[in-house]
């Protein structure tokens, strides 16, 4: 589990490496994420070894969030004179989120063939 938890993690300070030595305006994270699936494509039986202890991270997921959520609660009067700039782009980023996830759907059923129309 070590060894696969260090895999996971080397994959994204790859990607901070990357990200910050090229400024490349994705996050680190994000091109961690792009490493580590390249790595299983280029490593098939890492998929496998990894499903267990990446399982696991995700069914302790919500624990992530602890920090985000102490942020909040630290800046609660910042956050209390922009409220309504906060809702509008909640509801803005969500709809379009949406309107994205059925048009990459679309096109992926479509690529599929399996298009029930």
């Amino acid at each position: 589990m070590i060894r696969h938890l260090s895999i996971i993690l080397a994959c994204q300070l790859l990607g901070e490496i990357i990200a910050r030595a090229l400024a490349l305006p994705l996050p680190g994270p994000v091109l961690g994420m792009i490493v580590f699936l390249l790595l299983l494509i280029w490593r098939p039986a890492y998929a496998e070894q990894i499903n267990s202890t990446a399982q696991g991270l995700l069914s302790h997921l919500s624990l992530l969030f602890v920090p985000a959520g102490v942020g909040v609660v630290g800046h609660i009067q910042t956050l209390g004179s922009s409220v309504g700039i906060i809702m509008l782009a909640i509801v803005v980023s969500t709809v379009a989120s949406i309107v994205v996830s059925v048009y990459a759907f679309t096109l992926t059923s479509q690529l599929m063939g399996r298009n029930n129309d």
